[in-house]
């Protein structure tokens, strides 16, 4: 028997989930559930899971951010999520257990039986990797909710060349010209970007890695192909380059 941690900010999807779970006493059991991503974390690191069941939308931590911060990986990855079409086919050819809200009995007993033939330690490592790859992907073709001047803007990752550090708000330069001024702090911004294409090389800036052209070593900048020359600090120099050298 598999035992089971289930995160979810929102506590009637936790329920309806447990539920459905209960059907499966010989194969699943659930030893926690979390509404908050930040004790998730602090949970899953103590009590070592076999699977969790993993909401991405959450406030205060995406499910993806989450992952990326834990100790302990040992554990099979079920992704329960409202993700856009294009996302959830790059999380199905990467084989990764998913299941799409609102949740159906039928897609968990399919989960079920990919569950029992995850058996060791090996499996659950090979598998959390899969899901990191997966999530990293599916991200990239994720819109972004900003919102701006009392409405939300739907923007593409792929439109922004780089963020700009503005107190406690930021600038987000698109690729159209345009500018965005919203009230969310870069580090904010850093955790809904997807950290596979954006990189924070500078105390006040995170920029598109495809968006660069070159790097001036002597300077110390980077170039974008809109011609804007971005200051790379020196202690990150070095996983910059790591970065975009992958």
């Amino acid at each position: 028997m598999m035992r089971a941690i289930v995160v979810d900010d929102e506590m009637a999807a936790i329920k309806s989930l447990t539920w459905e779970l209960q059907k499966f006493p010989e194969t699943i059991s659930i030893i926690e559930t979390f509404t908050s991503a930040k004790e998730a974390l602090s949970g899953i690191n103590y009590l070592k899971p076999d699977c969790v069941f993993l909401d991405i939308e959450m406030p205060e931590m995406n499910g993806f951010t989450l992952l990326k911060k834990l100790d302990y990986r040992n554990f099979a990855v079920v992704i329960t999520t409202a993700y856009n079409q294009y996302a959830i086919q790059a999380i199905k050819e990467s084989a990764v257990d998913y299941l799409l809200k609102p949740i159906d009995g039928d897609e968990i007993r399919t989960v079920m039986e990919k569950l029992k033939k995850i058996k060791d330690a090996q499996s659950f490592q090979n598998h959390f990797k899969d899901t990191i790859n997966a999530l990293s992907r599916a991200s990239a073709h994720q819109t972004l909710q900003i919102p701006v001047s009392g409405k939300i803007l739907f923007v593409r990752p792929d439109e922004i060349m780089y963020c700009e550090s503005d107190g406690n708000y930021s600038k987000i330069f698109l690729e159209s010209p345009k500018q965005l001024h919203v009230s969310k702090k870069l580090k904010e911004l850093e955790e809904m970007l997807p950290e596979n294409v954006f990189y924070r090389v500078h105390n006040s800036f995170i920029i598109h890695m495809l968006k660069v052209s070159e790097y001036l070593r002597t300077d110390g900048y980077v170039v974008l192909t809109n011609g804007k020359r971005i200051p790379v600090s020196r202690n990150k120099k070095d996983d910059f380059l790591r970065k975009m050298a992958h």
